[in-house]
């Protein structure tokens, strides 16, 4: 038994914490089972957003005709452009590895972690295969893994998840997206982009559900106008043959008492390439984290209390494995918080006031604080303004649609900002800003001078225009 003072599993924001416990001169293990660096670097928003990139030049040029400009894309080295990124992405974790490797303070261990016993975890596979270590302190910051809903047929048919998605280097003629979120969002641009036919089924009624309904929505409406798009619609069953995957999918009503409207005709779909793009689940039943006395939610995700302490004493989580928000800056926040709550004095909660989320698609998305879908449903009071980008002069200039949303409660607090259109989640920071470091109201938007005539005007107008109370759908101006 190797017995460390402080021990992660995972190596994405939990290295953040283990860093400052090796600074702090404490014996340090980190456990991973595969590249270092974690979702995050490896098989998501580096990668994708490296990607994506290409997908807005590409898709910059295609437009340049609205601008009296005449311009022809002559070849797109697609191979490359993932090479290049999948390169970039190995060079960045062997890095972090070789640092590791190379510290006195840190000890790496390559495999599989499961729990044995309270705070005593065996490793499986690679060269420390069958170690056990034991830790006064242990982090669970293990993350999530794509989820694959059990579909008829799904284990004989080939599909991709995000994580083979974001690595295919030749271009799918057609792809089918079962799955209506942000990552079927932002593979759905990229391959459309440059070139390939696109499907995307989803169950919910809206693409983009976690995002405030009028944004979603509108959505929805650009979505299907450039793609085939299936809403309202779950997968039943998949199969292949010669090559080509088929989807069939059923009508389905989302909600409590909702399921497959049996009575309702199929759709059925065809593609070269199938991406299962239907969320993530946490890795804890990987960890057998029931030996630990470690308690789970229903789906899984680590029962933790505000200060990130899970019910088993010195065990803490962070991240994705806690089920909060699935975002790279929450768990760098969560880690900020886990090191003053771990090495510190006292105890802080972990703020998740003004958490914003972006959706880098075409149109881009982003927001931050409440949704008007659940003011309404709590029966809260509020007012809300909308503002359309073309009415700006920066907006008209880049012939941008889209709009700013804004959700106020009857004294000025803000409560929420739902953007939809360019450069959307640059936009939402001065509203994070605000509901964190300012006032939290409309005054610290409208007070500040804004740049004439730069985009952020677009969030000047809606924070200052004439609000309308929201409630149960009762529109009145006061």
């Amino acid at each position: 038994m190797e017995e460390f003072d402080f021990l992660v599993i995972g190596s994405g924001s939990g290295l953040d914490v283990a860093n400052v416990a090796a600074n702090q001169g404490q014996s340090v293990a980190i456990i991973e089972k595969g590249p270092l660096g974690g979702t995050c670097l490896n098989r998501g928003c580096i990668p994708s957003k490296l990607l994506l990139y290409h997908a807005d030049v590409l898709e910059t040029i295609e437009r340049a005709d609205e601008f009296h400009i005449d311009a022809t894309v002559d070849d797109i080295a697609f191979a490359d452009i993932v090479r290049d990124v999948t390169e970039e992405v190995e060079a960045d974790s062997e890095s972090i590895r070789r640092g590791l490797r190379s510290s006195s303070a840190h000890e790496l261990f390559e495999g599989e972690g499961r729990f044995v016993d309270e705070r005593t975890i065996e490793i499986s596979g690679g060269e420390d295969d069958g170690t056990r270590l034991r830790a006064d302190t242990v982090l669970i910051a293990a993350g999530t893994r794509p989820s694959v809903p059990d579909i008829d047929g799904i284990e004989e048919t080939t599909y991709l998840t995000s994580t083979d998605a974001l690595q295919l280097e030749s271009r799918p003629d057609h792809l089918v997206i079962v799955g209506g979120g942000y990552i079927a969002a932002e593979l759905g641009h990229f391959f459309e982009t440059f070139g390939s036919d696109v499907t995307i089924i989803g169950r919910r009624p809206s693409l983009l559900p976690e995002a405030d309904e009028e944004v979603a929505a509108a959505f929805t409406d650009r979505y299907a106008d450039r793609f085939t798009v299936h809403t309202g619609h779950a997968a039943t069953a998949v199969s292949e043959a010669d090559g080509t995957v088929t989807v069939e999918a059923r009508p389905y009503e989302y909600g409590p008492d909702g399921g497959l409207l049996e009575d309702e005709a199929p759709v059925t779909v065809s593609g070269d390439e199938l991406l299962i793009a239907a969320g993530r689940v946490p890795n804890t039943d990987t960890l057998n984290v029931g030996a630990a006395n470690v308690e789970t939610d229903a789906r899984g995700f680590i029962e933790t209390d505000e200060y990130l302490r899970t019910s088993a004493n010195g065990v803490w989580a962070l991240g994705d494995i806690v089920g909060e928000y699935l975002l790279k800056h929450s768990a760098n926040h969560e880690a900020r918080t886990a090191v003053r709550n771990i090495f510190g004095d006292d105890l802080q909660p972990v703020d998740y006031s003004a958490m914003p989320f972006a959706v880098f698609a075409s149109p881009e998305v982003a927001g931050v604080g409440a949704l008007e879908q659940d003011l309404r449903a709590a029966g809260q009071e509020y007012a809300t303004n909308t503002y359309r980008y073309e009415n700006t002069a920066r907006g008209d200039a880049m012939h941008a649609e889209g709009f700013v949303k804004v959700l106020i409660d009857l004294e000025g607090e803000i409560l929420g900002c739902h953007i939809i259109g360019p450069e959307a989640s640059s936009l939402v920071q001065e509203v994070v800003v605000a509901m964190k470091a300012g006032t939290g109201t409309v005054q610290d938007i409208r007070d500040a001078v804004h740049i004439h005539p730069a985009l952020p005007e677009v969030v000047q107008r809606a924070f200052s225009g004439q609000f309308s109370r929201g409630d149960g759908g009762h529109h009145h101006h006061h």
